[in-house]
């Protein structure tokens, strides 16, 4: 099951009941925000403990229609890459 923002928010308002909601709200869109800046520009965004995420750039390339077979040219593209840390690795895993 996914994550939304809206459930993130609730969680964040749950474990600190101290800070206004809408604040929470702002802070958590700022710090999206800065991170898709970050990666339009090129950047890599890492958050300790947690992962980085890098841009990586997609060659143009000659691809298929799988209904109809017909060859098409897929253009150059920039895709996110997202990296775990072992960190966070070894939580999921349960290695702590």
């Amino acid at each position: 099951m996914a994550i939304v923002k809206s459930k993130l928010l609730k969680q964040l308002s749950d474990n600190y009941p101290n800070f206004l909601k809408k604040d929470l709200e702002k802070t958590l869109n700022i710090v999206l925000n800065e991170i898709k800046i970050a990666l339009n520009k090129g950047e890599n965004v890492e958050l300790r403990d947690f992962g980085t995420w890098s841009v990586q750039t997609q060659k143009a390339r000659l691809s298929r229609n799988p209904r109809t077979g017909e060859k098409l040219e897929t253009p150059e593209k920039r895709k996110i890459r997202f990296k775990m840390s072992k960190k966070l690795f070894k939580k999921i895993n349960n290695n702590e």
